[in-house]
């Protein structure tokens, strides 16, 4: 076989005379021969060789990319030769290195930089930049429109932008997936609502889609409010699982759509709530302390008359803050004797809803009423068997707790409640394997008994003198497998370091006792006596005043049961005593009573150390 020898190059006769003549222009181009030259050797005029030269941009690209193309050029000539020889078989070898190392090292050319630059935010009807320059050895003519989609497709895809079409989706899921009585809350065209609600009929749920859409349609900010960061995430999860369906993905903590709207969640310790403006949602407010700072706090944000207002929340106590905003004599302080109003909220005047002089428009909505809405979501039979009647009245049909021989006051509760994202987060890891790594735990145990549910709590006691007992779980169980409830216990040495088990083991509790001694021998068991919850009284209300105490504030049936806890008599009359919650109708309040148990074992004076395994009698 004949070579010609072209510059450093060989190129074979046979596969040179196959190549396409502007190619072996080009790669000449490259190894320095002059046009005419270039010509001449080709058999062509020296103004087609210009004439490929400017069109094809032979001195575009970097030095790097025209070696790339000079090697892919003789790569090709190589893997189709019929027959190789060891040489070429080294050739090839060192070219695929040449070439893959110059990919590796290489900075990305300008255009490349520019390309993947504006094409994660090129608008559809905007020309890539290749378009309007001329074309190079990395962007050859007929390839720019198969360039210009492939960009397109593998755009990334913008947070928070949402199209009219999904827009039109999003709407379309939010009707179709609607009770009735949430229907009616959305047709309901007011600016003030103030709804009283079973739990878990889906308001929370729904008036995050509410918002969402309003957002999208009519660029309207909304603020949500709730007693703690981790209940205004609920509201923001919602959001983002109903984006989610239309594939738009939600960023940020606020989120800004493309509108321009944005989205505020807050919890109630939040002093960046000032500031903020927009329809306002406010989450579980007779859960919320100090609720006369709140309503200071967020009155402002809807101030404009094109803001709504919306308040909801399942009842807590008739001595709440927010009980009188609730009744409408909130509105007569200040006013005139002749300005005052009387409200009729009764589940009667109410359950249709009703505009009121004060300007709210209030609902009451019952599980009954729910479930009359089409919400199928309940087993009322199954409810009633893990409710005491009293805590089943209070969740699910909207009865108000009365306030007066309640042993703690609910404003003394309610300073216990912190958001523990918020003030825990330096210890506390919930979704941890281990919640709160090696730290000690005490655990306190109200096992089951004849009708009763069996509540188990997990407290981070005090590291020092004067530190804080803080609940960081609580546990309800229901049945009389005491082998299950002894179990159950073993398990949270499986997260937690566990320092000390206290167990109530009056009656069928002495056999939960039993079982848990033989896995941990210095279990702690209590028999209560007269004298004995008088004192375990006595330290909670010594704690709650040096403010020693807390848990999570959305953990409201811990608020409860400590609120459930009253003042009775014995059955002589002649001595005092606390209703201990092992009647069917105080069953919820075993969590209190599981955790004065661990408190008991600090001393009242506050100073650390244990009391050791002892019997009360």
């Amino acid at each position: 076989m004949i070579f010609l020898n072209m510059g450093k190059t060989d190129y074979p006769i046979s596969a040179q005379a196959n190549l396409d003549p502007r190619v072996s222009a080009r790669q000449l181009y490259w190894q320095g021969w002059r046009i005419s030259d270039i010509a001449r050797h080709l058999g062509v005029k020296p103004t087609v060789i210009y004439s490929w030269k400017n069109r094809d941009n032979w001195d575009g690209g970097t030095p790097m990319q025209r070696v790339a193309a000079s090697a892919e050029v003789r790569l090709h000539l190589l893997v189709n030769q019929p027959r190789k020889s060891d040489a070429d078989y080294k050739e090839i070898k060192n070219l695929f290195a040449l070439m893959g190392g110059n990919m590796r090292k290489s900075e990305p050319s300008e255009a490349a930089v520019e390309i993947q630059t504006l094409g994660k935010a090129m608008p559809d009807n905007q020309a890539p930049p290749w378009e309007h320059t001329p074309p190079t050895i990395d962007n050859p003519p007929r390839e720019r429109a198969q360039k210009r989609e492939k960009v397109r497709d593998n755009r990334k895809k913008e947070h928070n932008h949402f199209t009219a079409e999904q827009i039109v989706r999003v709407q379309q899921i939010f009707r179709e997936q609607m009770f009735d009585y949430q229907r009616f809350w959305f047709e309901t065209r007011v600016r003030f609502r103030n709804l009283l609600k079973s739990r878990q009929i889906g308001a929370t749920f729904f008036f995050a889609r509410e918002a969402l859409v309003d957002a999208l349609v009519t660029g309207k900010n909304k603020v949500f409010l709730s007693a703690s960061r981790a209940q205004a995430f609920q509201f923001k999860q919602y959001i983002i699982d109903l984006a989610e369906m239309v594939g738009v993905e939600l960023k940020g903590d606020s989120i800004r759509l493309n509108n321009a709207a944005t989205l505020y969640f807050l919890g109630t310790n939040s002093r960046t709530a000032q500031g903020r403006h927009g329809d306002l949602y406010v989450d579980e407010y007779f859960w919320i302390p100090d609720f006369k700072e709140l309503t200071r706090v967020a009155k402002p944000m809807a101030s404009q008359k094109q803001y709504r207002i919306t308040y909801f929340s399942t009842p807590s106590s008739t001595s709440h803050q927010a009980y009188p905003f609730w009744t409408g004599e909130q509105f007569n302080d200040g006013r005139d004797a002749s300005d005052h109003i009387k409200l009729d909220v009764s589940h009667a005047a109410l359950m249709g809803g009703m505009a009121c002089a004060d300007g709210q428009f209030r609902q009451i909505v019952t599980l009954d009423d729910a479930e009359r809405g089409g919400c199928t979501l309940f087993d009322r039979d199954q409810l009633l068997l893990e409710n005491s009647p009293a805590e089943f009245r209070q969740l699910f049909m909207c009865e108000f707790v009365e306030a007066g021989d309640s042993v703690f006051a609910l404003t003394d509760l309610q300073k216990c409640t912190v958001s523990s994202w918020d003030d825990w987060e330096d210890f506390y890891k919930p979704l941890a394997i281990r919640p709160v790594g090696n730290l000690p735990v005490w655990i306190g145990y109200d096992p089951t008994d004849s009708g009763d549910a069996a509540a188990m709590v997990v407290v981070l006691p005090p590291r020092f003198n004067g530190d804080k007992f803080r609940i960081i779980e609580r546990h309800m169980l229901h049945g009389n497998d005491f082998q299950a409830q002894a179990d159950f216990i073993r398990k949270a040495f499986d997260r937690f370091r566990v320092e000390k088990v206290v167990i109530d083991k009056t009656g069928l509790g002495a056999a939960v006792f039993q079982l848990v001694q033989k896995f941990f021998p210095q279990v702690i068991g209590v028999n209560y006596s007269l004298p004995e919850k008088y004192l375990m009284i006595n330290k909670m209300h010594a704690l709650i005043r040096a403010k020693r105490v807390e848990w999570e504030i959305d953990h409201k049936d811990i608020t409860a049961a400590f609120l459930s806890i009253r003042t009775a008599t014995t059955a002589s009359g002649k001595q005092v005593t606390y209703e201990s919650g092992r009647s069917k109708e105080l069953s919820h309040s075993d969590v209190a009573w599981a955790a004065l148990q661990v408190f008991y074992q600090e001393p009242l004076d506050g100073v650390i150390s244990g009391r050791g395994s002892v019997d009360i009698y």
